[in-house]
């Protein structure tokens, strides 16, 4: 699956904004499947259980958690696909 913004090397953004746990976690899952490894995401999450799941997702998977960040009101992460 190459998207355009893949090619050019920039992250793929998925937004789970307004999801609850666990379905931030299932839709990043979902989404990251069909793309190789190496490519980077960004996942937008307003949960904040979203701050524990993700990098536990990330880590029982074999993914890199490149960043964590945000507020109260919006959580970013970026990741990279193991």
């Amino acid at each position: 699956m190459s998207g355009s913004a893949e090619r050019h090397g920039e992250p793929v953004t998925i937004d789970v904004r307004g999801l609850k746990c666990p379905l931030p976690v299932l839709k990043s899952e979902r989404r990251m499947r069909d793309y190789p490894s190496g490519t980077r995401f960004v996942v937008l999450a307003t949960d904040p259980l979203a701050a524990i799941d993700l990098p536990h997702f990330c880590a029982e998977n074999g993914h890199r958690l490149l960043t964590k960040g945000g507020d109260a009101k919006l959580l970013r992460f970026e990741i990279e696909k193991g």
